[in-house]
């Protein structure tokens, strides 16, 4: 799995269509924090449905057993928290305080559909962190979280619990567990590959014969190893 801690998610996604899967990339989410867009970790679900304004209002934030914050303080080392916030950006999905609570237990990242609050806190926060944009609204006002640890949809993508999350400049993208190992292994040996290719380019090499590249170069490219 360290492979995929290098490996861009472009080359992901094309293994993972390789193998049949081609809605792996959560479109529309960027990263918060320009210098930490290296996201890797086994995802840990929350799911909300819409808020209603009999059962959401400001007193339920003195709950410490609220299900939002039972489920930031359920993350594991190494775990992304990925939100199912229904693609809705009108309140944030989470905020920056618990984003930081998030660091320190160690977590890997958070992902959401939704928006976040507080986005300075955000911009400088030592944590990958991806979102669809930023709202100034807290979560009540349209967000209600009801379980974590489900499979759930984030940017209409099927996430189960424990399937791999990657992110770089490019965006996000999920691995399914079971195809963890085989992903990461062929996504370096397509990389390295990519990266002779690319010499040859840069040097004045036509695409035909070279990208994709025939059976000349692909013997240039074993002698070279």
């Amino acid at each position: 799995m360290r492979a995929l801690g290098v490996v861009s998610t472009a080359t992901i996604t094309t293994q993972l269509l390789a193998r049949g899967l081609r809605n792996t990339y959560l479109e529309g989410l960027v990263a918060s924090n320009p210098s930490r867009q290296r996201l890797l970790g086994e995802a840990f679900t929350m799911r909300s449905i819409p808020s209603r304004e009999d059962v959401d209002v400001p007193a339920i934030f003195q709950d410490y057993d609220h299900p939002q914050r039972r489920g930031v303080e359920s993350v594991e080392h190494g775990q992304v928290l990925v939100i199912d916030a229904r693609g809705k950006k009108r309140a944030a999905s989470l905020g920056h305080i618990l984003a930081t609570r998030l660091r320190v237990r160690g977590a890997a990242g958070i992902v959401t559909d939704g928006a976040f609050r507080d986005m300075v806190g955000f911009e400088h926060l030592d944590l990958p962190t991806f979102s669809a944009g930023a709202s100034p609204t807290t979560n009540l006002a349209q967000h209600h979280v009801v379980d974590f640890q489900v499979p759930i949809a984030c940017a209409e993508v099927a996430v189960y619990p424990g399937d791999i999350m990657v992110g770089d400049r490019d965006g996000v993208v999920c691995i399914p567990r079971n195809l963890v190992e085989s992903v990461a292994r062929d996504a370096l040996v397509q990389e390295n590959l990519e990266e002779f290719i690319l010499v040859k380019v840069e040097g004045g090499s036509a695409l035909r014969g070279t990208y994709p590249p025939n059976e000349e170069l692909l013997e240039a490219y074993k002698n070279a190893q």
